[in-house]
């Protein structure tokens, strides 16, 4: 039996990266990541991370990376002719993405995979979050917030993902794994890199109704 071969879809974050584990675990095999930049190509959607610590990220894994830029109107055409470059590229089948519980999302991204004829996995679907992120902390995935809402303010940004910010998050109403979006991260060590991956956070920003932190 071949062993099916992968594209995570890459946040840089913590829900990609044990969907990526849970995908090895059930013996699958990474070949590639992909992301999606903004309109300028320097950084990433949602988390802001920049395009050299994604590659940082896939050289300490052992993979290669696709960072390509999309407006958000461009968004799922850029996406799909990704994945179908890099199902040709590869020789991959399947897709792998780190989403727990959002209808709306696994429907897309079965959408954009029956586009590009490959097979959309999701390994943490449907599990508990609290119950998830514990088991990251467990599993040895050290991890930041690097953008979060007004909710949580700008206090949030640069601090590692534990059970202590866990109960902190919980008790100002922000579900502890930010599956709704009230919070991402950036992914520093995992039993899937090489070495740990050095990063510095610098100024806090704020754009429109979310706070990011620079990294270098």
């Amino acid at each position: 039996m071949n062993t099916k071969k992968f594209v995570t879809s890459w946040s840089g974050g913590k829900d990609s990266c044990y969907a990526c584990m849970q995908a090895i675990k059930l013996g699958m095999e990474p070949v590639v990541l992909l992301n999606i930049l903004n309109e300028n190509g320097e950084i990433s959607r949602s988390h802001a991370i920049p395009k050299d610590i994604l590659q940082r990220q896939a050289d300490a894994i052992g993979v290669f990376i696709i960072a390509t830029p999309a407006s958000w109107q461009e968004y799922e055409r850029i996406f799909i002719d990704s994945l179908r470059e890099i199902k040709s590229t590869y020789q991959i089948d399947s897709a792998v993405f780190g989403d727990i519980d959002l209808q709306a999302h696994r429907d897309w991204e079965e959408k954009v995979c029956g586009a590009a004829r490959l097979e959309a996995i999701l390994p943490l679907w449907r599990r508990d979050r609290k119950e998830l992120v514990i088991e990251m902390i467990n599993a040895g995935i050290e991890t930041y917030i690097v953008s979060c809402n007004e909710v949580m303010g700008e206090s949030f940004l640069g601090r590692k993902i534990d059970v202590a910010i866990m109960s902190e998050l919980e008790k100002i109403g922000v579900d502890p794994c930010g599956e709704n979006g009230e919070y991402h991260t950036l992914v520093v060590n995992c039993p899937l890199f090489k070495e740990r991956l050095n990063v510095s956070f610098g100024k806090k920003l704020k754009y429109e109704a979310y706070w990011f932190i620079e990294m270098s």
